[in-house]
């Protein structure tokens, strides 16, 4: 028969065995809380060190480039042949290329984008928000090659009827397209804009006799303009980094015009052709490719520090 002292002895030990068993859980958790910071550290910066891998490849190849063609020549010069026996590397009908296809793409997107977004926003009821919405946003989930063959095989036949003088390939008809494809974009990030300024706003300008449209247009657009004007930026940074569209639906004239019926191509075309070419590593038209490849970096980084600018320049706070 167990005395006492023996019940004692015991609820010591399971005493100090809960106590040493606490210890190693608290001990554990104290370094899962050491850790997670490092991991998470670890993984937030693999963004960081992938951007500047990319930088670093894109310099150490452009500098190739540039030791070959002077970057003055690159930069100002009107004629891009770098297949011919006496190559020239000259990026700006690509720049223009890619300038003329983004404001295209802007002049559609851009009003019917934000049109969309305040239909969305102040006119239609929180069903047909809920049922046009998803709707809308299908668009940016259709693939971009997909784009690229409606430019193609649909759009430039239609558009070739009506103007004849336009080619088989030409800008119009990708730079269309692409603001088609881009509208969601502008819709959706305008009417969240939108659909954030206080009701109290509305409300007030209401009280004081303005209409459902003078509000709309002197109080709800001014006071989210900031959101409107970063997804405008945005959009103008998607229809630059746009390839597939312009690959198959432009063309791969190397033409500096401003004459948007004729084949031209842009610098993401440009990439495309020479990558999937035949272009030896170490030559010049090799090197040409990180050269124009950095100039797009560099256009779709100022686009996005611009649209970062914008929104905290003009941002209201409610």
């Amino acid at each position: 028969m167990a005395t006492n002292s023996d019940l004692n002895n015991k609820d010591a030990v399971n005493v100090r065995e809960m106590i040493a068993e606490k210890k190693k859980k608290r001990n554990f958790s104290n370094l899962t809380e050491k850790m997670v910071p490092t991991i998470l550290i670890i993984i937030a910066s693999i963004s960081i060190l992938t951007t500047v891998g990319i930088i670093y490849t894109l310099l150490a190849e452009s500098i190739e480039f540039f030791k070959i063609v002077p970057i003055w020549e690159f930069f100002t010069g009107t004629v891009l042949k770098p297949l011919s026996q006496t190559p020239e590397f000259g990026i700006l009908p690509l720049v223009a290329g890619t300038i003329i296809s983004s404001l295209i793409a802007m002049l559609v997107a851009g009003p019917i984008g934000l049109m969309s977004a305040v239909y969305l926003s102040e006119y239609a009821s929180e069903r047909v928000r809920r049922t046009i919405k998803p709707l809308l946003e299908i668009l940016a989930g259709i693939p971009t090659i997909v784009y690229g063959f409606f430019a193609f095989t649909f759009l430039t036949p239609i558009i070739r009827e009506v103007f004849p003088s336009v080619g088989a390939t030409n800008i119009l008809s990708p730079g269309l397209v692409m603001g088609i494809m881009i509208i969601p974009m502008i819709a959706s990030l305008s009417e969240d804009a939108m659909t954030s300024v206080p009701n109290s706003m509305r409300e007030g300008a209401l009280a004081l006799g303005a209409t459902k449209l003078e509000t709309t247009f002197r109080v709800v657009i001014p006071a989210a303009l900031s959101g409107i004007i970063s997804s405008f930026v945005l959009g103008i940074s998607r229809a630059i980094g746009e390839t597939m569209i312009v690959t198959i639906a432009s063309g791969s004239s190397k033409n500096f015009t401003f004459d948007i019926t004729q084949s031209m191509q842009t610098m993401t075309a440009y990439i495309v052709e020479v990558s999937g070419g035949d272009a030896p590593a170490g030559s010049t038209i090799y090197y040409s490719l990180y050269a124009v490849a950095l100039t797009l970096f560099v256009f779709t980084l100022i686009m996005n520090l611009l649209a970062r600018y914008i929104s905290r320049r003009f941002r209201e706070e409610y």
